[in-house]
């Protein structure tokens, strides 16, 4: 549930478009403030870019994975024109401590996690958005109803892992007839060779992924940000080693009993036209919030709505946020 399973996590309006901080073909900004900030388990470290005492609350993102990097979020720190921006790696992800340690890698952890940033960063109130595995912590944490919680955006969620197998299994279908063979074959009991269900795979990710080519400045970040990067053992343990298995600690998750813990008054699904998180699928699991949530669909984007579509998911963000900022859960 990472922007790339193997490589890479790393609607709107005309009136909604973002008014970028930056050009994606340009250096990202310098973080305002870095910090390691103490969670049950180590340290993980954060950025923060704009004044988290500013007049509208702060926004935090939760990367993907598990096992992912804040580096596939930058593209949101345009959204640091008019508030805070929080971006993190979790732990043993990314420039956050590594310990390695299995028992850290449960749910509710990852969810005291996210709390633990606040606390450390001293944020009264905030509005939190989680992509993919990292809408599974927003989720959860929203799921509590902290008093600190202004609004949870839920973008290309992991909400059951069931739900997620059945919306690859007719994405895989829909492919070209040579990837959808091969990919079925692969999780046979006399699978190709490696190499043709790699193929067969980035043809899925091409589709249902990442459509577009990530900018030099994001691949230059992923490089140089000094961190080591996706962690495959944490991913691997929690999920698998297959788009459509999971075998891992999350192969019998259902979030969907916490839907019903939600307000729709507050609460965004946002899913890309062509994401793994099927737009459907999505729908379906707001029409379960009590009140209905809101949901978004980024025209021509697949999961990777920032990486593909950065100036409307920016967009609707910004919008969002900004009918939500003197919210609570």
């Amino acid at each position: 549930m990472h922007l790339s399973r193997r490589a890479l996590l790393a609607a709107g309006a005309a009136g909604l478009l973002a008014r970028p901080a930056f050009a994606r073909d340009a250096s990202y900004p310098r973080p305002t403030r870095e910090a390691m900030l103490p969670v049950p388990g180590g340290r993980v470290y954060v950025r923060v870019n704009g004044d988290l005492r500013g007049p509208r609350a702060p926004l935090v993102l939760i990367h993907g994975g598990p096992g992912g990097t804040h580096t596939s979020l930058l593209d949101a720190l345009a959204l640091a024109d008019e508030r805070a921006v929080i971006l993190y790696d979790q732990l043993d992800s990314g420039r956050s401590e590594w310990p390695q340690a299995p028992a850290n890698w449960r749910v509710a952890r990852f969810v005291d996690e996210l709390e633990a940033v606040r606390v450390g960063l001293n944020v009264p109130h905030w509005h939190v958005c989680g992509l993919s595995w990292g809408g599974t912590i927003a989720l959860e944490y929203a799921a509590r109803r902290p008093a600190a919680l202004a609004g949870v955006v839920l973008g290309g969620p992991l909400i059951a892992t069931g739900a997620w197998l059945a919306d690859a299994a007719a994405l895989r279908a829909a492919l070209p007839a040579d990837a959808r063979d091969t990919l079925v074959a692969c999780e046979g009991d006399t699978p190709p060779p490696a190499a043709a269900c790699d193929r067969a795979t980035d043809v899925f990710y091409r589709h249902y992924n990442r459509r577009e080519d990530a900018p030099a400045a994001l691949r230059d970040a992923a490089r140089v940000i000094g961190n080591r990067g996706f962690n495959q053992r944490l991913y691997e343990t929690m999920w698998g080693k297959s788009e459509f298995v999971a075998t891992g600690t999350l192969r019998d998750y259902d979030g969907t009993p916490l839907l019903a813990r939600l307000d729709g008054a507050r609460t965004l699904f946002m899913v890309g036209q062509y994401d793994e998180a099927r737009p459907v699928t999505a729908a379906g699991f707001a029409a379960r919030v009590p009140g209905g949530a809101e949901v978004a669909v980024i025209p021509g984007a697949a999961h990777g709505t920032l990486s593909d579509r950065p100036v409307e998911t920016v967009g609707i963000l910004r919008g969002w946020l900004a009918r939500h900022d003197t919210s609570r859960l």
